[in-house]
């Protein structure tokens, strides 16, 4: 992932702690992929897995932080070196909120469908954000592991077709509660849903921009586009 250090010994302990968020990405991404479905088949069986997941996320945070405090002690990395390291806490915060909202998604999946109204429920446009989100979730680990800035801009640029999406799910919705105050209670529901997975697609974001954080040494959050563009090449 980073380039070779002087010390074998501080490479070695970034390789392992490296490893470890690429292994807690894969999971969170296990939580997502199982939320869709449980979204997408109303099946309890999924959504209750997801829960499941969710200890052995928060465990890995964790453990990871305590790597990353431990290699900060003894190591004392340059700044190119600390960059990395702060991305990569900060990472592993983003994809353990990313865990927090497939649970999320998981746990009112259960609701709808305890409640009986789950087929009557237009679903299908959440399932096409869900699997946009969960797909830039995914390319930005791979970015992230190659500390790829070209790709990371290209994330930043993606975000907005999920952000579209959800404001125009939420026109939708809207909409059926007007023409049918019967239908507030499960719209609210789905609304619920959409916003985390509006969520998912923002923490992707902010992965990506801690890559661009990582090699150009600047902080791009809350930059605009054509700032961010700039500050890569």
């Amino acid at each position: 992932m980073p380039d070779k250090h002087l010390s074998t010994q501080f490479d070695s302990d970034l390789n392992g702690v490296s490893s470890r968020v690429m292994e807690l990405g894969g999971l969170v991404e296990s939580q997502i992929h199982q939320a869709i479905y449980s979204l997408s088949n109303f099946s309890t069986e999924a959504a209750a897995q997801v829960i499941d997941i969710e200890q052995r996320v928060n465990a890995m945070e964790i453990e990871i932080d305590r790597d990353l405090a431990s290699i900060i002690a003894r190591r004392q990395p340059t700044a190119r070196d600390l960059r990395l390291l702060l991305a990569i806490s900060k990472t592993t915060a983003n994809l353990e909120r990313v865990g927090d909202e497939a649970s999320k998604i998981a746990r009112m999946v259960k609701s709808i469908i305890e409640s009986g109204s789950a087929r009557q429920l237009p679903s299908t446009d959440l399932r096409v954000a869900a699997d946009l989100a969960a797909g830039l979730l995914r390319k930005a680990l791979d970015a992230f592991a190659r500390l790829d800035t070209s790709t990371a801009v290209a994330i930043l640029k993606e975000d907005d077709l999920i952000d579209r999406e959800f404001d125009g799910f939420v026109r939708k919705l809207i909409t059926y509660m007007m023409e049918d105050p019967r239908t507030i209670s499960p719209s609210l529901d789905l609304l619920f849903l959409a916003k985390a997975i509006e969520r998912i697609g923002d923490h992707a974001k902010n992965i990506a921009e801690f890559i661009i954080y990582v090699v150009k040494g600047t902080d791009v959050r809350h930059a605009s586009i054509d700032d961010v563009e700039s500050a890569v090449r």
